[in-house]
């Protein structure tokens, strides 16, 4: 029994290709699934069989860490600034970018960014503590669920050693 199977937005020119029997071997079966996803993807995409989905683990850079701590306290005061012109109706951008602004500054004081396992270690303390002082905000509540936000975020950037490099100003 011979299958054809049609890649998604082929035109059906190249069906020869992609038909091809059932091998009758794991081997035989992974070639064929290579040959499909290097036709389908092209050769070189991640999703290839040929390709490892993941990349080798990036090595943890303090400085890099450090950098980015500090870019991010420079876009929060930034940030703050813009939402005391804008007046009432920013409050919350304003805690916003506060809460963003204490989170960073509490990770960046020390050398807590030496050490991936220190890091992540100080951002479990911060998570745990009750309260966060800080004067000038307009709603405590809505500041410490922002800097919990931000830890959060920070954290699993952590885990994953990943998100650092993105020192632009507006971010996901």
């Amino acid at each position: 029994m011979t299958a054809a199977v049609e890649a998604p937005g082929s035109d059906g020119r190249d069906m020869a290709a992609f038909s091809f029997a059932p091998p009758t071997t794991e081997t035989a079966f992974r070639r064929a699934t290579m040959l499909f996803c290097d036709r389908l993807w092209g050769k070189g995409h991640p999703m290839t069989m040929g390709q490892p989905m993941t990349d080798t683990p990036k090595s943890w850079d303090p400085g890099l860490v450090r950098t980015w701590l500090e870019r991010r306290m420079e876009a929060a005061r930034l940030d703050q600034a813009a939402a005391d012109r804008r007046g009432y109706a920013a409050q919350d951008d304003y805690d916003k970018a506060a809460g963003e602004e204490w989170a960073c500054r509490a990770l960046h004081a020390g050398n807590h960014a030496d050490d991936q396992a220190a890091f992540a270690a100080r951002i479990k303390v911060l998570l745990a503590e009750d309260d966060y002082r800080t004067t000038g905000i307009y709603d405590d509540r809505r500041f410490e669920r922002n800097v919990r936000a931000t830890l959060r975020k920070i954290a699993k950037m952590t885990k994953a050693n990943d998100g650092f490099a993105n020192v632009l100003r507006y971010q996901d």
